[in-house]
């Protein structure tokens, strides 16, 4: 395998979502499923850590050292938490996954990208702002777009309810591909992490 320069491997993921459990089943903490699915697999627990304005868990995935972060500062102020952790690690943007729920895209489908626009989301705007730079990576959890899957609700309105059954069981499904795709992230192979999202 070539040899990949270190900071081009992933060091932090960081799932966005809402605290509480009002906001548990609901589509914008998809991020939030995807960080406690790579933390159940792995065997790693979160903690509050107030410095770092979320809850905190080292996972160890094929030897190598993951950090996992969910903000509590809810959706819009994730950028505060982010920054605060990086920071403190010295962990670059390009070492950081962003994951988070992504309306263009249908549940079942799950993307990686490196840096790009924020498409409204009020997370990654935060981060992006707080971090000076869109070169960080993200995992884009498909969760719909009212219009697309005909529900009568606003955006605002749709991403704060849960998926319907059927909806919730494809988000698990690509949320599953997405975590045995973790090994590849800290390895920096991002072309065969790609690969490995998009075969079902």
């Amino acid at each position: 395998m070539q040899d990949i320069d270190n900071n081009h491997r992933i060091r932090l993921i960081v799932g966005l979502g809402n605290t509480g459990a009002e906001y548990e089943s609901t589509r914008h903490n998809a991020g939030f499923w995807y960080a406690d699915a790579i933390a159940r697999h792995s065997g790693a627990r979160f903690s509050n850590e107030r410095k770092f304005h979320g809850d905190v868990a080292r996972a160890r995935v094929g030897g190598e050292e993951l950090w996992l972060l969910k903000p509590n500062t809810f959706v819009n102020r994730s950028g505060q938490a982010v920054v605060a952790f990086a920071l403190y690690y010295k962990i670059l943007p390009s070492q950081i996954v962003v994951a988070h729920d992504e309306l263009d895209l249908l549940p079942g489908i799950v993307k990686l990208k490196l840096g790009g626009g924020t498409a409204g989301h009020n997370g990654l705007k935060d981060t992006q702002a707080r971090l000076s730079t869109p070169e960080f990576w993200r995992l884009r959890i498909g969760i719909g777009h009212p219009r697309v899957l005909q529900v009568e609700q606003d955006v605002a309105d749709f991403v704060l309810h849960p998926p319907r059954k059927e909806e919730q069981a494809a988000i698990d499904e690509a949320i599953e591909r997405a975590e045995k795709a973790v090994d590849l992230l800290i390895q920096g192979d991002f072309d065969a992490a790609m690969l490995r999202l998009h075969t079902r």
